[in-house]
């Protein structure tokens, strides 16, 4: 079954997760870290973003994003496909 889309909005605050599948390490050491942050600020100035807070473990992160303009979906999509 399908997971309900996510309602977007103008200003809306989003906790955001991710893992490895099945919870392996997404991040293996510090350059894996760098090149995360380096993908997360390039998505977060293209899209207008706020990224209140975030925490990075070996194995998933989760963001607290802001979306003034409501395009969280666009950003988040490039984000993880560029993760991988």
């Amino acid at each position: 079954m399908a997971r309900p889309l996510r309602v977007e909005f103008p200003g809306a605050l989003y906790h955001l997760t991710a893992c490895g599948n099945p919870r392996q390490a997404i991040f293996l050491d510090d350059k894996d870290r760098k090149q995360f942050f380096d993908l997360l600020g390039r998505e977060v100035r293209q899209q207008g973003w706020h990224c209140c807070a975030y925490c990075l473990m070996s194995n998933h992160y989760h963001l607290l994003i802001e979306t003034p303009q409501g395009n969280l979906v666009q950003g988040m999509r490039r984000l993880n496909v560029r993760l991988k």
